[in-house]
C-alpha cells in the first residue's frame, strides 16, 4: 500500500447487493466509471466479490464491492450468498440494485431485511429503466439505467449523502496537548516489514501531529538511551505490543504508557470489550480451544505474532495445553461456540463495522473477545498501567 493511499479500513465501503441479473455489475461499471465488473445476461456472472478502493466524488475514499446475487443456487451458490452476507456485516452503505420491470423479489425484501437488521444504511435502486418504466417504490429508492447513464450522478449525490455522520474517534492526539512530545517505541526485527513501518504505526504519527504533538520516533534498543537525555520528558510512550515487557521495564511507572494495539482497539470501538474478555485467559483449562484472528492476510514470519509469539506466551502464562488456531483476512467462523476465546488484532485494516460485526458475533455466542495488544500487556504484567489513560476501564480489571 502506498502511503498516499487511504487505507481499507478508513474508506466508507459500499456495497452493491442484489439478485442474479439485476444488473449488479452494470451498476457498479456505471458509478465508478470503470469495468471493474464482468458484465454478462448470464445469470451469476460474480461468482466472487469484486473490490476497488478508488476516490468517488462527492464521497471521497469508497471501497466499492460487487457481490454475488443473493438468489444463488447450488452447493456454490450457497457458499457465494454466504459471502455476500458477510460482505454485509462490513459495509457502511449498502446498495440493493433491482429489475425495475421485475420489481422486488421475496429474495430481496429478506436482503433488505437484514440490511435494516443490521442498521446500516441503504438504497433500492431500480435498474434497466431505459427498458422498461420503475415501478412504485419507498422514498429510499432511486431510478436508473446503467446502460444510458440516466440517474448515475443523483445516484452518488445520494449516496454521498448517506456517509454515516459518526461521532469522531481519535487514535493518541486526544490524549496529549499541543506541543507534547510523545515517543513511538518501533522495534525492527525480523518480522518488521522491510523499510516502512506497519499501518497503526503511521496512523498514530499522523494523529498526533495534526493535534500539534510532537511524535519522536525509536526502536527499543535506543528508548532508554532517549529517556536518559537532559530535559526530554514525553508526555506518553506507545509501545508496539510485542516488546511490552521490555518496554515497561525502561519507562518510568510515572510516564504514561500504552501500546498501538490498544489504542486501535479503542478507535475501532471495541476496548471495553477486550478488556472484559481478557480474564478468560485466567480460566483456561487443559484442551481449550483459542482462535487467533487476524483481519488481514501477510506474509508470516519466522516469529510471527499470531502464529508463534502469543501462542507461546499464552502456554508459558497459563501452563495448560492449549489448541490454537488461527484466522486471517475475510476468513472469520460463523461458528464460534466451541472457543474459550478470541484473541483479534488491532483491525486496522478492517472497518469499524467489521470489527465490531466479529466481536458481536463472538459475545452473541458467550465467547470472550479480546485483542492482542490487551493480551500481551495482560501477560506481561502491565495491563493495569496500560489502561492507566482509560480510567473508566479500571474497574472491569
Amino acid at each position: 500500500m502506498s502511503l498516499n493511499e487511504t487505507p481499507s479500513g478508513e474508506r466508507t465501503h459500499i456495497g452493491f447487493f442484489g439478485m442474479r441479473n439485476a444488473g449488479k455489475s452494470s451498476l457498479v461499471n456505471a458509478v465508478t466509471g470503470q469495468d471493474l465488473a464482468v458484465v454478462s445476461d448470464i445469470k451469476g456472472t460474480t461468482t466472487d466479490p469484486v473490490r476497488k478502493a478508488m476516490e468517488l466524488l462527492p464521497l471521497g475514499p469508497v471501497m466499492i464491492i460487487d457481490t454475488p446475487g443473493y438468489d444463488d443456487e447450488g452447493k456454490l451458490g450457497n457458499e457465494r450468498v454466504k459471502k455476500t452476507r458477510e460482505i454485509l456485516q462490513t459495509c457502511d452503505i449498502a446498495v440493493v440494485a433491482a429489475d425495475a420491470s421485475v420489481g422486488l423479489s421475496d429474495k430481496d425484501t429478506e436482503l433488505i431485511e437484514l440490511i435494516r437488521d443490521r442498521d446500516i444504511p441503504y438504497l433500492i435502486v431500480w435498474n434497466k429503466t431505459d427498458i422498461s418504466e420503475a415501478l412504485p417504490a419507498p422514498e429510499n429508492a432511486i431510478a436508473v439505467s446503467s446502460l444510458t447513464g440516466s440517474g448515475i450522478v443523483e445516484l452518488k449525490e445520494r449516496l454521498a449523502r448517506m456517509i454515516p455522520d459518526k461521532e469522531p474517534r481519535r487514535l493518541a492526539g486526544d490524549l496529549v496537548e499541543r506541543g507534547d512530545m510523545c515517543v513511538l517505541v518501533c522495534p525492527i526485527d525480523e518480522s518488521a516489514p522491510k523499510g516502512r513501518l506497519i499501518l497503526p504505526q503511521q496512523q498514530t504519527i499522523r494523529d498526533l501531529m495534526d493535534s500539534g504533538a510532537i511524535p519522536v520516533v525509536c526502536r527499543d534498543t535506543e528508548l532508554d538511551e532517549l529517556l536518559k537525555k537532559p530535559g526530554f520528558e514525553p508526555a506518553l510512550v506507545i509501545t508496539d505490543s510485542q516488546a511490552f515487557k521490555k518496554v515497561g521495564s525502561i519507562v518510568p511507572d510515572e510516564m504514561p504508557l500504552t501500546s498501538f494495539s490498544i489504542l486501535m482497539a479503542r478507535y475501532k470501538g471495541f476496548l471495553e470489550t477486550a478488556v472484559k474478555g481478557i480474564g478468560a485467559v485466567k480460566e483456561l483449562s487443559d484442551g481449550d480451544r483459542i482462535l487467533l484472528a487476524e483481519g488481514c492476510t501477510h506474509h508470516r514470519q519466522c516469529n510471527d505474532i499470531g502464529t508463534v509469539k502469543i501462542p507461546r506466551w499464552l502456554k508459558e502464562y497459563t501452563k495448560k495445553e492449549l489448541i490454537i488456531e488461527t484466522s486471517s483476512g475475510p476468513d472469520f467462523p460463523e461458528d464460534l461456540s466451541s472457543y474459550s476465546l478470541v484473541i483479534h488484532c488491532g483491525g486496522c485494516m478492517l472497518t469499524e463495522n467489521a470489527v465490531l460485526a466479529r466481536m458481536h458475533r463472538a459475545t452473541a455466542q458467550g465467547v470472550p473477545f479480546t485483542n492482542y495488544g490487551i493480551a500481551i500487556a495482560f501477560m506481561t504484567g502491565v495491563l493495569e498501567r496500560s489502561l492507566r489513560l482509560f480510567p473508566d476501564l479500571h474497574g472491569l480489571l
